[in-house]
């Protein structure tokens, strides 16, 4: 995950938990990615693919500050390092600046472009605002716009908060009447750091197995999702979802429980039984275990120093992955739904269990109450799958045909 700005960006998000790392690099007064660094990590990266194809993936702070023309230049590197691969760009974005000259180049260069955007106007207008306090609602959607013009591939990014998560067919319908085909919602859970642990100019709290975060129970920010409003959230769309738009609409929650739910290997490191290969890249080539743990005990080393096939493979990135499954406590490694849920995020795990057991998910309780919900739905998709029928048939089904009737509503 390359992050050429570093954490610079347009717009002064509240909930934003990498505008602060700004502060890591007090001594950079200019937050871009140099051509040194840009050549040497699309040569670096393209060379530790195993196969034959690969995914660059940019994002910020806010990738746009860039201009086109780091792009043009990542571009025509990515031709000139491919050694007979195929190359694909994923490109996230507030949407703010775009314009045609943007809409020109990511359309012929086949971006895939991720949109941040929280809702309609006075969900999306609620948190998500500039660095002078103003609403960008309007302006997200005239970077739609210029997207859908030229026929750009999109996506939308949807960060659920305090105050959208508790209007779950709002959001969706209002994505879904805009024409998002793909959409993601990721949960905010940020807690404030307690003075002891602080890293000069870092607020936000270290990951719970930082050593010296361990133990503490923090608290969350205010505009940090709730645990019930999140299942309900997940919960209620799915409903809609399973009777209309199943095949026609991709939700990554969805995709990646039926993949776990027959047995093949989750499509996001969340549900993944451990992490560890989503590193991120900073805009001078430092190489962080992952871009949620971007705090100085979880730098790896500096691309231009050592390479990034030796930083992925370091011994220190390989625990720091399998200490996910390591760290399960005892109460999810027994519960029923552990399959499709791997404990999520260790970021999120910072509560106890029942029997006192630290390392419980603070989401725990909304994602229990989605996975038993989707549960029949999900047995019926993956019979579907492994009967070499498609999962969309399941809408010309009646709700009695595959939900047991102690379920139904």
């Amino acid at each position: 995950m390359a992050k050429p700005s570093g954490s610079i960006c347009n717009l002064g998000c509240s909930y934003c938990f990498y505008l602060e790392k700004e502060h890591l690099y007090p001594d950079t007064r200019r937050f871009r990615m140099s051509p040194e660094v840009l050549e040497t990590y699309v040569c670096d990266y393209i060379a530790a693919q195993p196969g034959p194809q690969v995914s660059f993936a940019w994002q910020g702070g806010e990738p746009t500050l860039m201009g086109v023309e780091f792009f043009r230049q990542a571009v025509a590197l990515q031709a000139r390092h491919a050694n007979g691969k195929t190359i694909e760009n994923a490109f996230q974005t507030n949407g703010v600046l775009l314009d045609d000259e943007w809409g020109e180049f990511l359309a012929a260069n086949k971006f895939l472009v991720g949109i941040s955007i929280d809702g309609p106007r006075h969900l999306h207008d609620a948190y998500r605002i500039d660095k002078g306090g103003q609403p960008t609602f309007d302006r997200v959607m005239a970077g739609l716009a210029v997207l859908k013009k030229h026929r750009v591939e999109f996506n939308t990014l949807t960060t659920l908060h305090r105050k959208n998560a508790t209007q779950p067919l709002e959001v969706y319908r209002f994505l879904r009447e805009f024409g998002s085909g793909f959409m993601q919602f990721i949960p905010i859970v940020e807690r404030a750091a307690p003075d002891q642990i602080q890293t000069p100019g870092l607020w936000l709290a270290p990951p719970p197995d930082h050593a010296e975060a361990a133990e503490l129970d923090g608290q969350v920010t205010q505009w940090s999702v709730r645990p019930a409003d999140f299942g309900k959230f997940l919960c209620t769309i799915f409903d809609e979802w399973v009777r209309q738009d199943v095949g026609r609409i991709f939700v990554q929650q969805f995709d990646a429980a039926l993949a776990n739910w027959i047995g093949e290997p989750a499509s996001i490191c969340l549900f993944s039984e451990n992490c560890g290969r989503a590193m991120a890249i900073e805009h001078n080539g430092d190489i962080f275990s992952c871009d949620h743990y971007v705090y100085p005990a979880y730098k790896l080393g500096n691309l231009c120093e050592t390479p990034l096939a030796a930083l992925a493979d370091d011994p220190r990135q390989t625990a720091f992955g399998e200490a996910k499954s390591k760290s399960l406590p005892r109460y999810c490694r027994e519960c029923p739904v552990r399959f499709a849920c791997h404990g999520e995020c260790p970021k999120h795990r910072f509560l106890r269990t029942p029997d006192g057991e630290p390392g419980l998910n603070y989401l725990c309780a909304g994602y229990k109450q989605f996975f038993h919900h989707i549960e029949p739905a999900m047995n019926t998709m993956a019979a579907m799958l492994r009967s070499g029928r498609a999962p969309l048939e399941i809408m010309s089904l009646s709700r009695g045909q595959w939900m047991p009737a102690r379920l139904r509503r």
